[in-house]
């Protein structure tokens, strides 16, 4: 099973660009979309062209803002929308779809903002989504993905002395998020099965980063420590353009 994970910075604006024939080159049993920016029908709508799929998304309260999608070949038992959480449950951030064996979650981690004014923000959802990850856990392992909005070391950045507490997506507060999903148990695919690998999921749309791959790498596959034994290939699709992020994916046996 290949599943995909792509921020698509506005699935209107990307359905422009060569969104529908990389998808369909890439064949994928699931695909996961963020910042849809769309309401749920308009989603629907868009991607209708992507014959083969069930698709459910979610939507934020504020228009043109935010947004998840899950596109899947397989049939669900379940899917809902939220963590429990009213503070954090109407921008649209998850949709988590029940298989057989896990729990794929689809998330779109709030960002700090240019003037960090959501860093505190920010905290509570990595902590409120932690407890929310460990519940489902529960039942059967998690296998979670999408846009987390921070770069866990200084080799999922080009430029890290330069951005250290400085800037939005390698904050300390933000590691530290990252960090406790890792002592929780939940495992960063690509890091664990490609070692020490540079690659990024995200450039800025200034000063020509993604020409000169200065980036970072925010998006992430991350699953349960029980089911890492199932994950082939966790890789990183640089040449796929069309948003200021590439997709991302893993393979599952």
């Amino acid at each position: 099973m290949k599943i995909i994970s792509f921020n698509v910075n506005g699935i209107r604006a990307i359905m422009q660009k060569s969104f529908l024939k990389d998808m369909r080159e890439l064949d994928a049993d699931i695909i996961c979309l963020q910042e849809t920016k769309a309401t749920v029908d308009q989603v629907k709508e868009t991607v209708a062209p992507l014959k083969d799929y069930h698709v459910y998304a979610n939507e934020a309260e504020r228009k043109g803002y935010s947004g998840t999608a899950i596109l899947t070949k397989h049939q669900p038992i379940s899917v809902t929308y939220y963590i429990g959480v009213g503070k954090h449950d109407n921008e649209g951030r998850i949709t988590c779809a029940e298989f057989e064996e896990f729990y794929l979650i689809n998330v779109y981690v709030p960002n700090s903002g240019s003037e960090l004014l959501r860093l505190d923000y920010r905290q509570s959802w990595d902590q409120e989504f932690l407890k929310y990850l460990k519940k489902l856990e529960e039942s059967k392992p998690v296998v979670v993905c999408g846009d987390f909005n921070v770069a866990h070391k200084e080799i999922d950045l080009a430029r890290p002395k330069q951005n250290y507490n400085k800037a939005a997506g390698f904050m300390q507060e933000e590691i530290d998020g990252m960090d406790a999903y890792s002592k929780a148990g939940l495992i960063d695919t690509f890091r664990v099965l490609n070692g020490d690998e540079v690659k990024y999921s995200w450039w800025s749309y200034r000063a020509g980063a993604r020409g000169k791959n200065i980036g970072w790498r925010i998006d992430y596959f991350m699953v349960s420590e029980s089911f890492l034994p199932k994950v082939k290939e966790s890789f990183i699709l640089n040449e796929i353009h069309g948003s200021d992020h590439c997709p991302v994916g893993i393979l599952i046996k």
